[in-house]
């Protein structure tokens, strides 16, 4: 399989071929990872959000990555969560558009933070399993993809990540700690 990595850490710093936002669909900038991208990678990256207006929940858009060590940022759009059916559908979607784009593009290397688990409220456990079942569906069929990372907040994040790829029997990502990830 196409490495798998899970590890704790800042995913401003890595680098890859793309990063993913866990952006608003105003694509404007907001807290956490997103306000995060925004400030280190420099107002190249609002002004290619401005450029593109924007995104609906459950899709991703790609600009460039500014002063970051990426080369592309794709923003994709997790759902508030409200504990309907619909929100896993639009977690998935938001997960596989990022992949879509990635593949479009040709890109072997992408690092994603856990979706919506932010200030959006998607339980960790639930979105983990969402985000890890999008990445492995993706991997299995025809794609550029040889290296993805869940950079994520915390010890917790990262061990509940590790559960949910136990449960859905993914083999045993990689974990790495303070490295960057190479393309």
């Amino acid at each position: 399989m196409t490495g798998l990595e899970l590890r704790r850490g800042d995913i401003t710093a890595v680098e890859a071929d793309a990063i993913v936002n866990a952006a608003n669909s105003s694509l404007q900038g907001g807290g956490g990872v997103d306000g995060a991208i925004h400030r280190a990678g420099g107002p190249a990256i609002l002004e290619a959000c401005r450029a593109i207006g924007t995104c609906p929940t459950g899709s991703a858009v790609i600009t460039t990555a500014g002063r970051l060590r990426a080369r592309y940022v794709i923003h994709a759009i997790a759902p508030r969560y409200s504990g309907k059916p619909r929100d896993a559908r639009l977690l998935h979607g938001a997960y596989a558009a990022a992949l879509e784009l990635a593949r479009q593009r040709g890109l072997v290397s992408i690092a994603f933070p856990s979706l919506g688990t932010g200030a959006y409220g998607y339980p960790v456990a639930a979105a983990a399993r969402i985000a890890l079942e999008a990445v492995t569906g993706h991997l299995a069929g025809t794609t550029s993809l040889r290296r993805v990372l869940f950079v994520l907040f915390s010890d917790k994040d990262l061990a509940t990540y590790r559960s949910a790829a136990d449960a859905i029997s993914v083999s045993r990502p990689a974990e790495t700690r303070d490295r960057n990830m190479q393309s």
